[in-house]
Parts: structure tokens; C-alpha cells; sequence
């Protein structure tokens, strides 16, 4: 029955994690008057870890988290420096996206960068970092289907994909440490001390979620749809993003990992992205791009 009641106690206020800045400071508060010091640890630990769940993340903190993320992909792939004619276009590319976007400015800017990799793949982290692997740039085969691509990375960063996950593995956190000191509280209180250090390496898990399984399928179609207004308000062709999907459809086949891993199956994101396409009138001026793309791809 008492480790009934300790655990219905701090089970009941976790659930209220929804305001968890208000709950975190209820919690240690209440710890205060607890008359059971077990109880008492258990709020406070708990108060603790629901008030970090609350933590607004500065545009400063979104950048850093956003460099560490790019510091494990790096990890895994080299940049690719033998063509920094060909970054400097895709940055310009990105320049043109975002200065026309709903959110031009960030902390320290958006920025595109190469990786050396035939793999198929791209990666937006928060803060502005983009990494777009050779394998996909290969794939493109216009300025537009390039911007398609970038459009896309940009609205994961725009939309703070990567921070919502960060929040979610916060309050994940917050309740299992919660759970965590519910039994400690109900048993002799050997393992509260170890609860401290177990919040605070939800954002080590989430780096590693973001970089080997990707964003949610949701988040994913989202970003394609707020790819389709990126582009037409940057003056890009917006169905150049289902050019993109379908070329990405017949080269991934033959390529194991990378989009097949970490994004939908392209045709699934072309039934997504093309309920909305209707809404955005064709521009019809490609045609204008392609001297430049030629001449920096060589193609």
C-alpha cells in the first residue's frame, strides 16, 4: 500500500507534465513541507527533471545543439572540399530560399555544406546547418530540383523539427525519472542519487536519433509541404520538388541506406506533396537557371 501511494502520488502530478514549468516548481516546492525525506527527494528530483522539460531554448543554444548534431554526422562523413565553387552556389541557392522566407534571420545564419558521400542523403540540423551528401546532388538535375531539396532542409529548421524532438525527449525523460523516484521514495533510496545525471543526456539521445533514424514521417511531409511555399515565394518552380522525389525514387533503388533509412518512400511523399501542389502556380522560368547550373556542374 505505501509503495502504492508514493507512486499514485508523483504518477498523478507527472501526468500534468503539459505545464511543466508550472508542475516542476510545484514539485520542488512541495518537497519543502514533505514529512517523509524520502518523499521529499523524490519531489524535488522530480520537480527538477519536469522544470528542465520547460527550459525555453535560446536561438544561441539552438545553434550549439544543432553544431554538436553536425559534429556526430561529420563523425560518420567527410566534407567534400574539392569543390567550393559548388558549395558556394548551393549557399546562394539557400540565401535565395531564406531572405524570402517567413524567417530570413537566424543565430549565425544558415549554411550548406558538402559531404563526400554517394550515399543519398541530407541533413537539417537546428541552428541552420545543412549537409547534403554527393549522392543527391547527383540526383538533381537542375537548379530547381537542387533549391526542392534545400527548400526541404530549410523547413525542418525553420519548423524546429529538431528541437521538438528535443522537448519530447525531455518530457520522455521527465517522466522516467518521475517513475525512477516514485520506486526510490517506495524502497530505500539507493538509486535517487543516480537520477541527476540521467536527465541530462536526453539531448546525447536525441542527437543520436536525428542522425540514424531521421524525423517522423509526419515531420517529414510537413517539411515537404512548407518546401512547396518556400520555393514559389523564392521565384523556384514548386512541382520541381516532386521532379526531385521522383528522380530520388529511381536512383535509391539500386542505393541501400541513406533517404531509404532515414525519410519515407518517395512515392508516399509524392501523394503527400501533391495535395497541396494546386495551391501554387507553376512560374515557368527554369529555363532562366540553367546556364548557371550547367556551368557550376559541368554537366
Amino acid at each position: 500500500m505505501k509503495t502504492l501511494s508514493y507512486a499514485l502520488v508523483l504518477t498523478l502530478l507527472s501526468a500534468m507534465i503539459l505545464s511543466c514549468s508550472a508542475v516542476g516548481k510545484a514539485m520542488q516546492t512541495s518537497s519543502i513541507f514533505a514529512s517523509d525525506p524520502k518523499i521529499a527527494s523524490a519531489l524535488q528530483k522530480s520537480g527538477e527533471a519536469i522544470g528542465k522539460a520547460a527550459e525555453y531554448i535560446t536561438p544561441e543554444q539552438e545553434y550549439y545543439i544543432g553544431r554538436a548534431v553536425g559534429a556526430t554526422i561529420l563523425s560518420k562523413y567527410k566534407l567534400y572540399k574539392d569543390a567550393p565553387q559548388l558549395t558556394a552556389y548551393l549557399n546562394k541557392i539557400c540565401a535565395a530560399i531564406t531572405v524570402n522566407s517567413e524567417k530570413p534571420e537566424i543565430y549565425n545564419g544558415y549554411r550548406v555544406a558538402i559531404l563526400d558521400s554517394l550515399e543519398i542523403n541530407a541533413f537539417a540540423t537546428s541552428g541552420g546547418h545543412i549537409l547534403i551528401t554527393r549522392g543527391l546532388l547527383e540526383s538533381a538535375k537542375s537548379e530547381d530540383t537542387l533549391a526542392s531539396v534545400i527548400a526541404h532542409e530549410i523547413a525542418h529548421i525553420q519548423l524546429q523539427h529538431s528541437l521538438n524532438a528535443i522537448k519530447t525527449s525531455r518530457i520522455t525523460q521527465a517522466a522516467a525519472v518521475t517513475g525512477l523516484s516514485a520506486a526510490s521514495a517506495a524502497g530505500d533510496g539507493k538509486d535517487l542519487g543516480k537520477l541527476t545525471d540521467a536527465f541530462g543526456g536526453a539531448i546525447g539521445d536525441i542527437v543520436t536519433t536525428l542522425v540514424n533514424n531521421g524525423y517522423s514521417r509526419s515531420q517529414e511531409f510537413e517539411a515537404d509541404n512548407k518546401a512547396l511555399s518556400l520555393l514559389a515565394d523564392a521565384g523556384y518552380e514548386p512541382s520541381s520538388i516532386v521532379t526531385m522525389l521522383k528522380a530520388l525514387q529511381k536512383n535509391q533503388a539500386a542505393r541501400s541506406g541513406g533517404f531509404n533509412k532515414t525519410h519515407p518512400a518517395p512515392q508516399d511523399r509524392i501523394e503527400n506533396v501533391q495535395k497541396d501542389l494546386s495551391k501554387y502556380p507553376s512560374v515557368n522560368t527554369q529555363s532562366a537557371r540553367t546556364p548557371r547550373y550547367n556551368a557550376t556542374l559541368k554537366k
